[in-house]
């Protein structure tokens, strides 16, 4: 079905477009729809056409050598995408599926050549939307190498975790030690010898039975507020495994790449070394 050229008014690719070009180009662009969930296409298809958005919100993805998500752009009314594949010619070099339902415009090349033909400037809106999505797919897989363990796991942290974590680490170290040293040692004096019959003592006379009792509390909850803690950090070990994983698998890929470069090189440089070895034969015999 065909688009309007009030459609192509509200989108900032064909703003530029006088009313009678814009009218022209409308009747050489065709109008789809996609529900939420539906995939426009595929890495690896032919791609023969760039879409528009109108209305609605498309997301722009591939998935790297380990099975990772990359999002590239997600599209939303005036975007678009799909360009790379319609000028080169060659097959799609990522994925696209509506988030949302979307209502797109479909440009094949000779839609495209006409556009360009009458607004030269959507030319250079074209090389900036490749440019800015370029760089967005350098800083993504500058990031996609590594990670940083902490920052993986500190920032998803409730509060829960926050206080086991600062009770887990204060419970571990020395001031903790010494202030309990200070209370049991005045906890002691004050439940023996003469000052037993003071205001302040004899509360909890020998074998300071209360005194146990607030131990083995303060025991039992410490224990716990440790194991959350442990528990984090088996989820921050996990994290880390999973990224070294990840190192590790693309680090064998990159050798398995340099291999291959290497043989083709062994091989070209024999093929090289035959010919010479057949001219010089050749020159010889005679």
């Amino acid at each position: 079905m065909t688009t309007s050229a009030d459609m192509l008014a509200g989108v900032p690719i064909f703003s530029t477009l006088g009313d009678r070009e814009r009218s022209v180009l409308a009747e050489r662009i065709d109008q789809a729809s996609f529900t939420a969930g539906t995939t426009l296409f595929k890495v690896g298809e032919p791609g023969d056409s760039l879409y528009v958005v109108c209305s609605g919100e498309v997301e722009v993805f591939f998935k790297n050598d380990t099975g990772e998500r990359i999002v590239l752009e997600t599209a939303r009314a005036g975007d678009f995408f799909g360009e790379i594949s319609l000028l080169d010619g060659g097959p799609r070099t990522a994925s696209a599926v509506a988030t949302h339902d979307v209502t797109a415009l479909v440009v094949d090349r000779g839609d495209l050549e006409a556009l360009i033909t009458q607004t030269p400037t959507a030319a250079m809106q074209l090389l900036a939307a490749s440019g800015r999505r370029l760089r967005e797919s350098a800083k993504l897989l500058r990031n996609t190498a590594s990670r940083n363990v902490n920052e993986e796991v500190e920032d998803k942290r409730t509060k829960v975790m926050k206080i086991a974590d600062w009770i887990s680490d204060f419970s571990g170290s020395l001031e903790f030690l010494f202030i309990h040293l200070g209370i049991f040692f005045v906890w002691i004096i004050l439940n023996v010898g003469p000052l037993t019959a003071t205001r302040v003592g004899g509360f909890d006379p020998f074998p300071f039975g209360l005194l146990t009792m607030v131990v083995s509390l303060e025991a039992i909850i410490l224990s716990v507020f440790v194991l959350l803690s442990q528990n984090r950090q088996v989820a921050r070990e996990r994290v880390r495994n999973d990224i070294e994983y990840n190192v590790n698998l693309k680090t064998e890929l990159e050798v398995a790449h340099l291999h291959e470069k290497v043989d083709e090189l062994h091989a070209q440089l024999l093929a090289r070394m035959t010919s010479i070895e057949k001219g010089f034969g050749e020159k010889s015999a005679r």
